[in-house]
This record gives C-alpha cells, structure tokens and sequence, in this order.
C-alpha cells in the first residue's frame, strides 16, 4: 500500500511563508501526477498546484507568484513553499497523487494524505 504523508502546516500571519511537504511511501513503481489540493470550510476541495504526468506545473490562479511546487524525485516528495500568505489561503491542505504500484499494475490509483491545516489569521 502507498501512504502520503504530510507535513509543515501550522499558523502563520498574513504576509508570512509556510512550506508543506509530502513524502509517498510504499509500493511504488512511479508516480504520474503529485501535488497539492485545499479545501476551506464550507468550500469545495480545489487545486492548488500539481506536477502532471507531462512534467509540468498546474497552478491555481490565486496562487501563481506566492506558491511554488517542487520535488524531490529520489525521495518521493513534493514540497509547496507558500509566500505572501492571505487569510484566504485558510484551509486545509491534502497531498494527492497517481501512483502506479507496479510494472504489471493495469492503471494507476488515487492516494490522498491525511490533511495539514494552514491558518492565516484576517
């Protein structure tokens, strides 16, 4: 099984930077799609940012110029360094990715983290 865990949340004023990270553990052979989603109370879960099978970055709007997504392909990890944090960026922020398990696996499946709250204060 493959288990993504998260970390770096916490409380911070508005202005100031957080950075999250995620490590995925477990039966991995590789991984398509990494990054990060939120979702604030009474909202829906959006994205935040991804690393797509391609290579390349999705960036939410609201965040593009304050939060970067990177990685570090030898430890299965996905970072999001958070700039300039806004009370709007309140939520809590869950690591998501596509994993194939396997060589012989028949796709890929979906693992979510557990969640790391992100407090900006209004």
């Amino acid at each position: 099984q493959v288990q993504l865990v998260e970390s770096g949340g916490g409380l911070v004023q508005a202005g100031g930077s957080l950075r999250l990270a995620c490590t995925a553990s477990g039966s991995i052979f590789n991984i398509h799609v990494m990054g990060w989603y939120r979702q604030a109370p009474g909202k829906q879960r959006e994205l935040v940012a991804q690393f797509t099978a391609g290579g390349t970055t999705d960036v939410e709007d609201s965040v593009k110029g304050r939060f970067t997504i990177y990685r570090d392909n030898g430890l299965n990890t996905v970072y999001l360094q958070m700039d300039s944090l806004k009370p709007e960026d309140t939520a809590v922020y869950y690591c998501h990715a596509f994993i194939r398990t396997a060589a012989q696996a028949p796709r890929l499946q979906e693992f979510w983290g557990r969640g790391t709250q992100v407090t900006v204060p209004s």
